[in-house]
C-alpha cells in the first residue's frame, strides 16, 4: 500500500520511535468506486460537499501508538493539509457496521453510505475538512493598527526595513495605501499573521531587457504595433500554418499572433468566476451545515491564448539537445501595449501559516482588476518558499545582470475548476490551438489521432491521451503509452532507487511521449501527472531524453527542446552493465530484452509516491569551468541528487558539452582514455537537458562583482565558482638553435618553460579534446595527408602512441610517421612496463615509423615564418636533424593554459605552479573551488607530490559535489570540523587511476593501479612487501595480462595488452577485490591450472563479480558477520579482534578456528540466504548461476 501511495505520513517522537503513520491515495478503497470514476459517486452522495480530484485525498491506513493516538492522528492530518494547500477533504471509509474506535471519531465525521460494487454490503462514509486543522486564511485591507502585529514577524526575519525606514516604516506604508498602492493582510482570529503590500508601477522595460517574456505576451496587453517576429521567423511560421491547416481539413485557423486585447466584460468575468471559487472555498467550512450551492459552471475563459504555450516540448520521438547555427541572431519582441501586470514590493507571513501564502492572491487580484499577471522579484539565493512555488520563474536573457530572479502569476492560475481527462475527438481543435507555436506539434496531432481512431499505435501499442481543461478550453496535453522494455529499463537504470519493482504489475509503467502545459497553469503540474496515473491505472511513468549530434557542430547552449514536466520528474542513474561473453554463455546469457544495445537514451520518472513530494530549489548560481573528467563528474553528482532542483547550474567550456561523437565512424581516438566517461556515457546523462551551456573561454574573475570574464567580454555571473579547467598540451616552444652550426642539447638554452607566442601554424596540432582530433581528422582528409607529405608526432607520453596508431589506421603509411621524443622529464615513462613497451617499439618498428629519442625542437621552416611548416629541426645528445613535414602533433607535458593562469593570477588567488587549495577544495576565497590537475595543495599540508593528478578524476568531481551538498542540503549531518591533529592531512582518495587506448600494432591496452606517487615498475617491485605478480601470456603475442596482487591479498594493479578487444568495464570491477574472491585466483595460479587470465575472467562463475550490485552484497555480507546475531556468542568479526588482541587463544589455527565457528553457528545460513536472495533478485543479469528450486 504505501509504494502505491500519494502520501505516506511518518510520526516519530525525538528518539525516532515511530509513533503513528497514516497512508493516503487519490481514490476509495474497499472498491465502493472505480479509481478513474469516483467522483460522480461522491457528488450523489452529498451534492453540498464539492469534491475534487484536485482536492481530495482518501486515508486507506492509520496506525497509531494506544496512548499517543489522538494527538498523533491530528498532527498528521494537520501535517497533511499543510503539504497540499489544494487538499481540502480527506474521507475514510469503513465497513458499515465497523465503528471507527475513539481515535479517528475525532476527527471524521459520517456523511453517507455508499454500496459496494461487487457484494451486497453498505459502507460508511466519513469526512475530515481542513477548516478544523489548518483553515485557509481571511484576507482584507491593512489597517494601521495591524502595525503592532505584524513587526515582530518582520524583524524576526530581516532588521534592515527598519534600519533604512525607521521604527514605523509599516504603518507609514499602510497609511500611503491609494490607487495604485495597496497593503493587505491575512488574519486568524482577529490577529494579522501575514502581509503584502502590492503596487501596479512596474518597469517594463527593464524586465524586456532582462527577462524572456515570450510565454506572457511581455506582461502587456496585445497592441496592432507589437513585433513578435522576425521577418524571417514570420515567413515560415506562415508556410508552417499552411501547411498544418491543409493536414487539419478544415480544423480551426492557427493563430500567428495573440489574441486581441481582453475586454472589460471578459476580464469581469474570469475574476468573477475567481471570486466564485474564492467565496466556494471560504464558504467549504459551512459544508457541514448544508448551505453551500452547487457551485456554478465557469464560463470560457478568453484570455488564455496559444502564446502562452511556448514552452519547450519534445516527443520521445525527437532528439534532445538540438543542433543550432554557432552564431545564432536572438530577436526579442517589441511590446507597445500597457502594461498588464502589477508587483509584490513587500511580503511577510508567519511561519505557521505559510503553506497558506496563495490565500492572498485572490484578495489583491481584486484589487487590481485591469490586471492579468503579479511579478515578484527576489534575490536568486533567496530560498523558495511557498507562495512563489505556486509562480513561473521566468528565464533570464544570457545578458542579464540582475542579481534577482522574477515570478509571474497569472489571475487565471486562480481557478481550481481544472479537469484532467481522456481526450475526445471534440478536443483536437482545443489541441491544435494550443501546441500550434511548438516544434513538434505535428508529432502531437498525429498521435493524438491515433488514439482517437483506434486507442493504440500503428505497431498495436496501447496509447493514451489526456488533456487539461479550464473553463472550456484546453490548457494542457499528454500522451503515454505502455511502456514495453520495462526489462530493459529495469535493467540498464536504477528505478529501484525510487520504486519496489516486484510492487508493480507490467502495464502499470507507462512511457511519456509528448506533454505540453501551458505556464498558466504550471504549478498544476504535479496534479496532471497525478491524474494520469490515477486516470490511467498507473503507477509510473518513465520519459527518454534522446541525444542528437552533427558532425562538424558545436552544441548551442540555448537548444533545448525538453518537456515542460521534466523538472518534476527525476533523473534516474544508468546501470553500470555487465559485458557477457555470450557465445560461451549459450542458453546461460541474460535475455535479448536485457542484453539488446538500443540507442542510448537518459531516462527521467516518476511514480505515484513522487506526485506530492517537493523538492528542496537551489537557485545558487554555480559556475563549473572547463569541461575535464573532474567538472562533468560534479555536475552529475548534483544533478543525480533526485530530492534536490538545481535551477542555476551552469558550463563555461570552450567546445560546450563533450560527448558529441564526431568521431563515432572512427575505429581509433587519437588519444588515450581515462575510463571516466565516454560518448555513451553522456547520453546516458543527458547533461544539457540541466545544465545550461556557455561556449566560450574564462579569461577573467572578478572576485568583487563576482562574475567570470569570457573572451567574447561577456560576463557571467557566479555564486560559487567551480574552476576545473585542468591541463592541456601547449604548443612547443623553438629553442631557435641553429642546427647548421652542429649544436647539441647541452648547448642549447632550456625552452621548457617558455612560452609560445607567436601565430600557431595551421597544420600544427596539439591535441586536447575530441573537437581537436576531429579539426586534425578533417584536415588528414581535406590535404591527402594520408598518400603524400610526413607527420611529426612530438611528445613521449601516451597519447603519441595512440595517435600513431590513429594514423596508420587511417593509412598513412608507416614511413611517413616519424615519432620524436624529447628527453624524459624523470625516470619513469609513461607506460613504465618495460614487457609493454617493448612491444610497442617492435611494432613501430615493424610499421616502419622512425623513433628518435631525446630530440629538442628547434626551429620550425629554419627560423623562417612558421605557418604553415614545411620543416622541423632537432637538437640531440649527438648531432642534430631535419625533418621535411606536411602535419606536426605536439604532445609536449600538459600544462595550464596561459589564458587560465592570467584569468587566476589577475584575481589574486594563490598560485605556486599550480592553483593552490585546501582539504575542502577551497581556494583562497571562499566562492571559489578548484579541483582536478589545475590545483595542487597548500604548502602546509606538506605534501608536495601528492595533487589530484594522483587520484581519479571521477571520484575527485564526486567529492567536489559532496562537499558542495554540505551547503544546500539539510537532509545531510552537519559537517564536523577535524581534530586539531588531523586537520593538516590530505584526503586520499581509493579509485582505481586508469588508462588504456589503442598502441602501435593495435594492440588494445588498459592498466589500472591504486592511487600512488608514480615510481618504476622495478623498484616497486624490489620492495620486500611488494606481494605477488600473476602474469599470462606474452605482450609481443598480444596476449599479456598481468594482475599484481599486494600483501593483504587484494589486486591492486591490472595491465592488460591485447590484439583483440576485451571486455574492460569488468575487468576495472576487479580492482581492490581479494584474491580469493577471485576463486582463490593465487592457488590456481600456483597450481598453474590458470594459463590465460583472458579466459579465467569470461567464465561464468566471475560474472556476478562484474555485476554492479555486487558491492552492495558485500556490504551485507559484512554488516551480517559483523552483527551479533546470537547473544551467548561474540560476531565473527569481534571474535577476530579477540584473537588479534590474544585475549582468546584457540588450540587450532585461527583460520580454522573462525572457519568451524562460522559453519557451527547462525552466520553461514544467514550468509547462504543473503547470497542466494542476491542472485534470485538479479537473476535478469545473472541467469547463468542455479538456485534452490532451479532444477
Amino acid at each position: 500500500m504505501r509504494e502505491k501511495a500519494n502520501l505516506a505520513v511518518t510520526l516519530c517522537n525525538d528518539k525516532e520511535e515511530i509513533m503513528a503513520q497514516a497512508t493516503f491515495l487519490d481514490y476509495p478503497n474497499w472498491n465502493v468506486a472505480k479509481q478513474d470514476d469516483w467522483v460522480s459517486v461522491f457528488r450523489e452522495l452529498d451534492s453540498d460537499i464539492p469534491c475534487t480530484p484536485l482536492n481530495t485525498l482518501f486515508m486507506h491506513l492509520f496506525v497509531a501508538v494506544d496512548e499517543y493516538s489522538v494527538g498523533c492522528c491530528k498532527e498528521i492530518l494537520r501535517t497533511v493539509y499543510k503539504a497540499v494547500p489544494e487538499l481540502h477533504f480527506i474521507f475514510l471509509i469503513v465497513p458499515s457496521y465497523m465503528s471507527l474506535g475513539s481515535t479517528l471519531i475525532t476527527v471524521f465525521d459520517q456523511v453517507g453510505n455508499i454500496p459496494c460494487l461487487t457484494y451486497e454490503e453498505d459502507f460508511a462514509v466519513h469526512m475530515c475538512h481542513r477548516h478544523s486543522h489548518y483553515p485557509q486564511l481571511h484576507v482584507r485591507k491593512a489597517r494601521v493598527e495591524d502595525h503592532d502585529d505584524l513587526m515582530p514577524i518582520f524583524m524576526r526575519y530581516d532588521t534592515i526595513l527598519k534600519e533604512t525606514y525607521g521604527e514605523y516604516f509599516l504603518a507609514e506604508l499602510i497609511e500611503a495605501q491609494d490607487e495604485e498602492n495597496h497593503a493587505v493582510v491575512c488574519e486568524v482570529e482577529g490577529t494579522a499573521v501575514g502581509f503584502m503590500s502590492v503596487c501596479s508601477r512596474v518597469n517594463m522595460q527593464l524586465l524586456h531587457e532582462c527577462f524572456d517574456l515570450g510565454p506572457f505576451h511581455g506582461l502587456c496587453f496585445p497592441h496592432p504595433d507589437d513585433v513578435l517576429e522576425s521577418p524571417q521567423d514570420l515567413s515560415v511560421r506562415r508556410s508552417q500554418d499552411a501547411e498544418l491547416r491543409s493536414s487539419s481539413q478544415g480544423s480551426q485557423k492557427i493563430v500567428e499572433e495573440l489574441q486581441e486585447p481582453v475586454s472589460p466584460d471578459t476580464m469581469e468575468n474570469i475574476q468573477g468566476n475567481i471570486a466564485r471559487e474564492a467565496a466556494s472555498e471560504e464558504a467549504l467550512t459551512a459544508v457541514h451545515s448544508g448551505n453551500v450551492s452547487e457551485p456554478e459552471d465557469i464560463e470560457k475563459l478568453s484570455d488564455i491564448s496559444t502564446g502562452y504555450a511556448q514552452y519547450h516540448h519534445v516527443s520521445s520521438r525527437s532528439l534532445a539537445s538540438l543542433i543550432l547555427p554557432e552564431e545564432p541572431v536572438h530577436f526579442r519582441p517589441i511590446y507597445r501595449g500597457a502594461s498588464a501586470a502589477f508587483c509584490i514590493q513587500l511580503f511577510c507571513i508567519d511561519e505557521k501559516y505559510e503553506a497558506r501564502s496563495l490565500d492572498f492572491m485572490n484578495f489583491v487580484f481584486s484589487l487590481f482588476s485591469d490586471k492579468n499577471f503579479c511579478v515578484i522579484s527576489l534575490p536568486h539565493l533567496t530560498p523558495e518558499f511557498f507562495l512563489i512555488q505556486n509562480f513561473v520563474k521566468m528565464v533570464p536573457f544570457n545578458t542579464c545582470t540582475l542579481e534577482q530572479d522574477l515570478y509571474v502569476f497569472h489571475r487565471a492560475g486562480l481557478l481550481k475548476s481544472i479537469d484532467i481527462r481522456f481526450a475526445t475527438l471534440l478536443d483536437t481543435p482545443g489541441v491544435e490551438n494550443l501546441v500550434s507555436t511548438l516544434m513538434l506539434n505535428k508529432s502531437i496531432l498525429e498521435d493524438l489521432d491515433h488514439y482517437n481512431k483506434a486507442r493504440k499505435d500503428p505497431d498495436g501499442t496501447p496509447l493514451q491521451a489526456f488533456v487539461a481543461e479550464v473553463a472550456e478550453q484546453i490548457v494542457g496535453i499528454a500522451v503515454i503509452r505502455n511502456e514495453m522494455d520495462i526489462e530493459y529499463i529495469r535493467s540498464h537504470y536504477n528505478i529501484e532507487d525510487f520504486i519496489y519493482f516486484s510492487h508493480h504489475q507490467r502495464e502499470e509503467h507507462g512511457h511519456m511521449h509528448h506533454f505540453a502545459f501551458n505556464p498558466i497553469f504550471r504549478h498544476y503540474t504535479k496534479f496532471f501527472l497525478k491524474e494520469i496515473l490515477r486516470l490511467g491505472f498507473k503507477s509510473c511513468l518513465y520519459y527518454r531524453v534522446y541525444p542528437k549530434s552533427r558532425e562538424g557542430k558545436f552544441q548551442n547552449p540555448y537548444a533545448h527542446s525538453l518537456t515542460s514536466a521534466l523538472h518534476y520528474l527525476v533523473p534516474v542513474r544508468p546501470r553500470r552493465q555487465i559485458v557477457y561473453p555470450l557465445e560461451k554463455l549459450g542458453i546461460n546469457a541474460p535475455s535479448k530484452a536485457v542484453s539488446k544495445d538500443p540507442m542510448s537514451y537518459a531516462l527521467n520518472h516518476t511514480n505515484r509516491k513522487l506526485t506530492l513530494e517537493p523538492k528542496i530549489t537551489v537557485n545558487a548560481k554555480i559556475i563549473v569551468v572547463g569541461a575535464s573528467s573532474v567538472g562533468i563528474s560534479f555536475l552529475e553528482t548534483l544533478v543525480f541528487c533526485s530530492h534536490m532542483k538545481f535551477n542555476n547550474l551552469t558550463l563555461i567550456s570552450t567546445h560546450g558539452l563533450p560527448g558529441k561523437k564526431l568521431l563515432d565512424t572512427e575505429q581509433r581516438k587519437f588519444l588515450a582514455s581515462d575510463h571516466c566517461f565516454n560518448d555513451k556515457d553522456y547520453a546516458l546523462m543527458s547533461l544539457c537537458s540541466w545544465v545550461n551551456v556557455v561556449v566560450g573561454r574564462m579569461t577573467g574573475i572578478d572576485r568583487a562583482a563576482k562574475h567570470v570574464v569570457l573572451s567574447t567580454d561577456k560576463i557571467v555571473p557566479y555564486d560559487h565558482l567551480i574552476l576545473c579547467t585542468g591541463q592541456q598540451y601547449q604548443v612547443p616552444c623553438p629553442t631557435e638553435a641553429d642546427i647548421s652550426q652542429h649544436l647539441t642539447n647541452r648547448e642549447v638554452p632550456n625552452s621548457s618553460q617558455r612560452r609560445y607566442t607567436g601565430k600557431v601554424p595551421r597544420n600544427h596540432f596539439t591535441l586536447n579534446e575530441e573537437e581537436d582530433c576531429f579539426k586534425a581528422l578533417t584536415w588528414i582528409r581535406n590535404n591527402s595527408i594520408t598518400t603524400e607529405g610526413n607527420i611529426i608526432v612530438y611528445g613521449n607520453t601516451i597519447d603519441t602512441y595512440t595517435t600513431v596508431e590513429t594514423l596508420l589506421n587511417l593509412g598513412v603509411s608507416g614511413s611517413r610517421i616519424h615519432l620524436v621524443q624529447p628527453p624524459p622529464a624523470s625516470t619513469i615513462t609513461c607506460i613504465n612496463n618495460y614487457s609493454v613497451e617493448s612491444a610497442v617499439a617492435d611494432a613501430l618498428g615493424a610499421a616502419g615509423v622512425t623513433m628518435y629519442r631525446d630530440a629538442i625542437l628547434a626551429q620550425w621552416n629554419d627560423g623562417l615564418h612558421p605557418d604553415p611548416i614545411y620543416s622541423a629541426s632537432f637538437t640531440t645528445p649527438t648531432k642534430p636533424f631535419r625533418l621535411q613535414c606536411s602535419m606536426f602533433f605536439s604532445f609536449c607535458e600538459k600544462n595550464v593554459d596561459y589564458e587560465t593562469f592570467k584569468a587566476l593570477n589577475d584575481a589574486c588567488l594563490v598560485y605556486d605552479s599550480r592553483l593552490v587549495i585546501d582539504t575542502n577544495f577551497h581556494t583562497n576565497d571562499i566562492a571559489i573551488r578548484a579541483a582536478g590537475s589545475l590545483t595542487k595543495f597548500s604548502s602546509r599540508y606538506y605534501s608536495n607530490e601528492w595533487t589530484h593528478s594522483n587520484f581519479s578524476s571521477k571520484e575527485v568531481g564526486f567529492q567536489l559535489a559532496a562537499a558542495m551538498l554540505h551547503l544546500f542540503d539539510p537532509t545531510l549531518e552537519p559537517v564536523t570540523e577535524p581534530p586539531a591533529n588531523l586537520d593538516r592531512l590530505i584526503p586520499m582518495y581509493k579509485g582505481a587511476k586508469i588508462q588504456g587506448g589503442i598502441l602501435p600494432g593495435s594492440y588494445h591496452y588498459l592498466h589500472i593501479a591504486k592511487p600512488a606517487i608514480p615510481t618504476p615498475l622495478e623498484v616497486q617491485m624490489a620492495q620486500p612487501n611488494y606481494g605477488l605478480e600473476l602474469v599470462t601470456g606474452s605482450a609481443k603475442n598480444g596476449t599479456y595480462f598481468r594482475i599484481h596482487i599486494n600483501k593483504y591479498k587484494m589486486v591492486e594493479t591490472i595491465t592488460c595488452l591485447s590484439r583483440e578487444p576485451f571486455p574492460a568495464s569488468n575487468y576495472i570491477r576487479l580492482f581492490g577485490q581479494h584474491e580469493q574472491l577471485l576463486n582463490n585466483l593465487c592457488a590456481r595460479y600456483d597450481e598453474n591450472l590458470i594459463t590465460d587470465l583472458y579466459s579465467y575472467f569470461t567464465e561464468p562463475w566471475c560474472l556476478a563479480l562484474f555485476h554492479d550490485r555486487f558491492i552492495d552484497l558485500r556490504k551485507e555480507l559484512r554488516q551480517i558477520l559483523a552483527s551479533k546475531e546470537e547473544e551467548d556468542l561474540p560476531s565473527i568479526e569481534q571474535l577476530a579482534h579477540q584473537i588479534e588482541d590474544e585475549e582468546i587463544n584457540p588450540t587450532e589455527k585461527p583460520r580454522q578456528y573462525l572457519k568451524r565457528v562460522f559453519e557451527e553457528s547462525i552466520y553461514k545460513t544467514l550468509v547462504e540466504r543473503s547470497t542466494l536472495d542476491y542472485l534470485h533478485y538479479n537473476r535478469y543479469h545473472l541467469p547463468m548461476y542455479a538456485w534452490p528450486g532451479i532444477i
